[in-house]
């Protein structure tokens, strides 16, 4: 992956990445652009992501529970 971009100070900078520090970069861009992790699920995987935070709603949980991550 390639990322161009420009410093606090106007200049150009280029970064080459692989692997993890690709996703990560990927990541902020993300942000940048308004994109959601989310938004990157396939429709099964969201649906049933919806439906998990469903569920624990009904039983009075979240899904942040430090005890037991949610896992998709």
């Amino acid at each position: 992956m390639l990322v161009r971009g420009w410093t606090a100070e106007e200049r150009q900078v280029q970064i080459e990445a692989e692997e993890l520090l690709a996703v990560a970069l990927q990541h902020e861009i993300d942000h940048l652009d308004g994109t959601l992790f989310l938004d990157r699920l396939s429709r099964l995987k969201r649906d049933l992501y919806r439906a998990r935070r469903r569920k624990l709603a009904r039983q009075g949980r979240q899904s942040s529970s430090a005890t037991r991550p949610l896992l998709i």
